[in-house]
């Protein structure tokens, strides 16, 4: 296993730049920078002859369903969403395949990212609207045939605790296996213990069905502040269109709510009732909907290690103190269970 550095997943070859150039038209790159606010893929602004892009190497979905995805955003402009319209290849791709990488370009959006306790709560309430204006924008594309024929009913697979002990131990063999070990290890150590301790504790509260309750349709899948750009005071562009998909409205609702307004430890709960309240004066999900969704999340999270995964399997430390953040708002979340689901359903 090798460690990944910031370096190793921000360089671009000069070639690669040179190939870039001739895929998209651009005449020729004035700068470039590398754009620290994304997590899973690489993102660049580039200044060319023709104008200022946003430049991203793919590096986690299948390109067929990224091509997929690209294609529905003219239409989700036409219907108001604020979204990049890719820049395509000369041959008409929104995909350049150049050195054995995939990017896809985006005209320059301004605007800057806010963190959701940064935002005024009317703000926040205007966000949830957003949201629920996005999945029926979804929807109607997808009643226009550009998106396939969502399925009748899904399922949601509840992972059994003790798959989630097997996760934790493998994860705890591998921190042991590192004789000499490093800070994270001692924190990953400790927390995989105190993990054990709460599957042990609480798995009695996990979700009972495979089946999620409530209205489901296609969803962005990634609605969150790292994706999301504000501009005098309103939502400018909504950005990372890779991991579209067919979801509970309700799980992307308590999700967002998630990324958003749990920080440094806690749940911002105010927050999240002015952001739920939002979105349901758009689309009227049931309290019980959004109950179901937050104890689905809370479980997921319980018996989910993909950032040690990261770090343990691939050697990418991009995710440690993401890991971090998210282990502790799982301990507070979790003594506090009710309250939580409370602020989501809407009686807090």
């Amino acid at each position: 296993m090798t460690d990944t550095t910031i370096a190793d997943r921000t360089h671009i070859s000069v070639h690669d730049v040179d190939g870039l150039i001739t895929a998209f038209g651009l005449g020729g790159v004035l700068g470039r920078h590398h754009l620290a606010e994304g997590l899973m893929n690489v993102n660049w602004q580039l200044d060319t002859v023709v104008g200022s892009f946003a430049l991203k190497r793919v590096m986690d979905v299948p390109l067929d369903r990224l091509r997929r995805n690209l294609a529905v955003l003219p239409a989700l402009g036409a219907e108001g969403i604020p979204v990049p319209t890719p820049v395509t290849t000369a041959s008409g791709d929104a995909i350049a395949e150049v050195g054995g990488e995939a990017y896809c370009l985006f005209p320059w959006a301004v605007g800057e990212h806010m963190r959701g306790i940064d935002l005024p709560l009317p703000r926040v309430s205007a966000l949830g609207a957003h949201l629920a204006r996005l999945h029926r924008a979804l929807g109607a594309v997808a009643d226009s045939g550009q998106l396939p024929p969502v399925p009748e009913r899904g399922r949601a697979d509840v992972t059994a605790p003790e798959q989630a002990v097997q996760k934790a131990d493998r994860h705890t063999a591998a921190v042991l296996a590192r004789s000499a070990g490093d800070a994270f290890d001692a924190v990953a150590k400790v927390a995989l213990e105190r993990r054990r301790a709460l599957l042990a504790e609480r798995s009695h509260l996990r979700p009972q069905s495979a089946v999620p309750v409530g209205p489901h349709g296609w969803t962005h899948g990634d609605f969150q502040y790292r994706n999301l750009l504000w501009a005098d005071g309103e939502l400018a562009a909504v950005l990372d269109w890779d991991r579209l998909g067919v979801r509970p409205y309700a799980e992307e609702v308590v999700r967002t709510a998630q990324v958003q307004f749990g920080v440094e430890g806690v749940f911002d709960l105010e927050r999240v009732s002015a952001f739920v309240a939002g979105y349901r004066s758009v689309i009227p999900l049931e309290s019980a909907d959004l109950a179901d969704a937050a104890r689905r999340l809370w479980w997921k999270r319980m018996t989910d290690f993909w950032q040690l995964e990261f770090h343990y399997d691939r050697g990418d430390c991009s995710f440690d103190e993401l890991f971090i953040a998210d282990e502790a708002l799982l301990h507070w979340w979790t003594e506090r269970l009710d309250v939580v689901e409370r602020a989501f359903a809407g009686s807090a």
